[in-house]
């Protein structure tokens, strides 16, 4: 909702800055996303080597991963589009609280979390389970090697080959459950921003069920494919490289340890 001052500003809702806020640090983490999947994934595919794709990563992680570069890159724009998705569930329910009852009665603050809430949509679903999953990826990669000996935080693709073979069942458990849920996550989230998903349809009748069903195959299709892509370079080749060797699979070994709870397994 907006409405006009006598400047003829624009004065939009808190809910309509915050959609914008959700929509477009989603864009820059896509960025962020592209760069990981061609160093993971793409790289490690055309040279089905470990080794010969080290040095495309070391190239490119100062545009990723610098410290005057990743805030603003990686970690602002994901808990802004965390922070701003929260922040329109709960606008809207209170909105829906004023609307079919007593906002501020006793009965509706005593019943916060249980009633007026917006109904959860499967993309938001979605971003709620790869909230955790992309945390743990997190502190894997970028807390612990940090945390280790002040050793800088940053680790290669062997660090990742070393742990599937170290631990392969959480290793490929993991890995499998953070890139189908990310990709589909965001590859449903962009077909909304678009206008593109089965709900989005304007027409009526037999020809709406119809472009609803075309848009559900499609847009999983096109989830499932990104999904595979980034499989094909880190499971086919990153997670077959091996372990490490001497004092750097030792170093390796002793940051598993130090993940929180499995670690000690």
């Amino acid at each position: 909702r907006s409405s006009t001052t006598g400047l003829g500003l624009s004065q939009h809702s808190a809910i309509w800055y915050l959609q914008r806020v959700q929509k477009y640090s989603s864009y820059v983490f896509t960025a962020f996303a592209t760069m990981h999947i061609t160093n993971t994934s793409i790289i490690p595919l055309l040279t089905q080597s470990v080794p010969a794709s080290e040095p495309y990563l070391l190239l490119t992680r100062p545009y990723y991963q610098s410290p005057a570069v990743e805030p603003f890159m990686v970690a602002l724009p994901l808990w802004g589009h965390i922070l701003s998705g929260i922040a329109i569930r709960v606008i809207r329910r209170n909105q829906n609280a004023r609307r079919y009852g007593d906002a501020y009665s006793q009965e509706n603050k005593a019943s916060f979390f249980t009633k007026f809430w917006p109904k959860v949509s499967g993309i938001s679903q979605l971003g709620y389970i790869f909230v955790p999953l992309a945390l743990g990826h997190v502190v894997l990669n970028r807390a612990i090697p940090q945390a280790y000996k002040s050793g800088g935080g940053n680790v290669d693709l062997a660090y990742v080959s070393h742990a599937f073979a170290k631990h392969p069942a959480v290793s490929f458990a993991g890995f499998a459950a953070l890139l189908s849920v990310g990709c589909f996550h965001m590859t449903w989230g962009y077909a909304k921003y678009f206008g593109w998903t089965p709900d989005q349809v304007t027409d009526v009748g037999a020809k709406r069920e119809l472009r609803k069903k075309r848009r559900w195959y499609l847009i999983n299709a096109v989830a499932a494919a990104i999904t595979g892509l980034w499989m094909a370079g880190s499971f086919g080749v990153v997670a077959r490289g091996g372990e490490a060797a001497g004092w750097v699979a030792r170093e390796y070994n002793e940051m598993y340890r130090m993940i929180p709870i499995i670690g000690r397994w």
